[in-house]
């Protein structure tokens, strides 16, 4: 049997520990803008969530505004462009996004 170093085994397991959505979204400065509920400077994410509820393609397409931005969407605020943030980073914000509760 072949023991891996510990070093290799650590790389392996923090690459496969995903990290949960709202720290994501934490860590790359999303709640900056957007409120959990209501409109900052972009809208609150249960807003968003609403919006898109009973939209199929909404989880693709909001994953790939977080990475190359977009415009007119919600009036003429500017979501700029994320790139930094993987698309499997994207794609696990988008479904956390549109997860959240319908606004109060």
């Amino acid at each position: 049997m072949h023991l891996l170093p510990a070093w290799l085994m650590l790389a392996a397991i923090t690459a496969t520990a995903q990290t949960p959505p709202a720290d994501l979204a934490r860590k790359n400065g999303c709640l900056s803008c957007h409120g959990l509920v209501h409109k900052q400077v972009g809208p609150g994410f249960a807003q968003i969530a609403e919006r898109y509820r009973n939209d199929a393609e909404a989880p693709a397409r909001l994953a790939g505004k977080i990475r190359d931005g977009s415009v007119g969407t919600w009036g003429r605020v500017i979501m700029p462009r994320q790139a930094h943030v993987t698309e499997n980073d994207a794609r696990a914000l988008a479904q956390w996004v549109l997860s959240q509760p319908a606004p109060r």
